[in-house]
């Protein structure tokens, strides 16, 4: 009885301790966090795991309470490895605590092969006072997430003012998403004008417009909780690591015909139309999940579920450029590529494109050295490819879009009616000085250039656009041994994003 009296003691003890770290910044400081729309650190989590299923990790350190949360939780009953900052406590800057608790929480994921999330809104490392002790030859959370690049799925949200080094886990992560009153930078205003002069609001600086318009951050939210369901439903498509295949749908969608592709997509190659469309109608429903839709707008990449796999999509975007590739999409395409194949996830490339852009202030900014990036990145990748051609695909853009053969697609098919080349005929006639006659000619073969194309064996198949879908699924099937078998992680230096 005695004996048990102590423990009791001891417990209550531990108890109150693990109560008083769990305090965060106070109710103060929580009242005015939860005014401004947001949600705190501990209830980002809660939110974002499986109820009841979190496992704090390092609550005990330093003896009192820090601006850093980290443990395990369940997504969809699935381990992941969450950090979150508290902007409650010191403004979620970075001592030497959070420091080495966002080492570990990075390791455990690396270590137990499980994707890895980071909630941002910090001020980043907090300058040492004078009765500090010297900081120790340690090593720091970048180079833990550096190391897990393409061995564990790894995501990022920023849900407000993220400063300096918590800032740069975003542009280290496979997909990052903030919201409306995040923002992201190097420095904050006050050290931008110490240093430049220069007078700046947070959201000028690093706001949603910046970081989305500049591709530093992939997707916006507009809440806590959305960016939160924007990294749930991108874990979905993702296996728990490099080690395995990406999970199916539990009750998979079969084949089918889909006859309103003959009036989604016109036959012309003049006529603009909607890609995303093409990609709502031939993938399972309602499971297109996309990836940067306000950066290099005239390719567009996400993920979506075919006969219930977790397919990758690139495709041009009629829409934007008439899907010329430019800079930005080539950028955003070579890292989306780059972390499907990764992650095992097949590729599927819907190409409709005049080329890469052209023009002086296109080839100022080096459209072929990043053209020629994502080129490498398609070509390199060893997931199943298929790749299915529209209505036209010219030059370097084909290249880019894997239509080219021997770049190792499973199948490689086309529409009747597509035209190939190394430019359009109108720009080839322009360009060659042709008499009138030889302008007809070069026409006609641009008109004829698919089937030329499949006499030769450069594509596989011509296909009936209402079979679009059932053909990929074959191509999947065919893939299957692939798509099936032991994986382990791929060679990869960086992320090319």
């Amino acid at each position: 009885m005695a004996e048990s009296s102590k423990w009791r003691e001891i417990i209550e003890n531990l108890k109150q301790r693990k109560t008083a770290a769990s305090q965060m910044g106070g109710p103060d400081k929580l009242a005015r966090h939860r005014d401004q729309g947001k949600v705190d650190a501990r209830n980002r989590i809660e939110t974002i795991v499986d109820g009841g299923s979190f496992t704090e990790v390092g609550k005990l350190a330093g003896g009192d309470v820090d601006a850093f949360v980290a443990g395990i939780g369940m997504v969809d009953g699935r381990p992941v490895a969450i950090g979150s900052e508290d902007f409650t406590v010191q403004g979620g800057s970075i001592g030497r605590l959070e420091s080495a608790k966002r080492y570990r929480i990075a390791e455990l994921a690396l270590q137990e092969r499980i994707p890895l999330v980071m909630l941002l809104e910090g001020a980043g490392h907090r300058p040492p006072l004078p009765d500090d002790p010297p900081s120790t030859r340690t090593p720091g959370d970048l180079q833990a997430q550096a190391d897990a690049s393409g061995k564990i799925p790894f995501a990022v949200a920023v849900l407000g003012p993220s400063a300096g080094h918590g800032a740069l886990s975003a542009p280290l992560a496979d997909f990052s998403v903030m919201t409306d009153n995040a923002s992201i930078f190097t420095a904050g205003p006050p050290l931008v004008k110490a240093s430049l002069g220069e007078e700046i609001t947070k959201e000028e600086l690093g706001g949603p417009d910046v970081a989305l318009g500049s591709g530093v951050i992939h997707n916006h939210a507009a809440s806590d909780i959305e960016a939160l369901t924007q990294i749930r439903a991108w874990l979905s498509y993702l296996p728990s690591s490099a080690w395995e295949h990406p999970p199916k749908a539990r009750t998979p969608s079969g084949k089918r015909t889909v006859e309103e592709l003959l009036d989604i997509t016109p036959s012309t190659p003049r006529h603009s139309y909607d890609m995303k469309e093409v990609i709502a109608a031939i993938m399972d429903d309602e499971s297109f999940f996309e990836v940067q839709p306000a950066f290099g707008q005239s390719i567009i990449t996400g993920f979506a579920r075919l006969g219930g796999r977790s397919v990758a999509i690139v495709a041009n975007q009629p829409l934007h450029l008439a899907g010329s590739i430019n800079v930005d999409a080539a950028d955003k395409a070579a890292q989306f590529i780059q972390v499907a194949d990764s992650f095992h996830i097949p590729l599927i490339f819907l190409t409709d494109n005049p080329g890469v852009l052209a023009g002086s202030g296109s080839e100022k900014a080096g459209i072929l050295r990043h053209a020629g990036r994502m080129f490498m990145a398609q070509h390199h990748a060893t997931v199943p490819k298929i790749q299915l051609t529209l209505r036209k695909a010219y030059g370097f853009g084909s290249t880019a879009m894997g239509m080219n053969p021997f770049d190792g697609q499973t199948l490689n098919l086309a529409y009747p009616g597509v035209s190939f080349g190394a430019m359009p005929a109108r720009g080839a006639d322009e360009a060659t000085g042709a008499d009138d006659e030889t302008k007809e000619a070069l026409r006609e073969a641009e008109l004829s250039s698919g089937y030329r194309s499949a006499s030769a064996l450069s594509v596989d198949d011509i296909i009936d656009p209402v079979d679009t879908r059932n053909v990929l699924l074959d191509g999947l099937e065919i893939a299957s041994v692939r798509l099936d078998g032991a994986v382990q992680p791929k060679a990869r230096t960086y992320n090319s994003g």
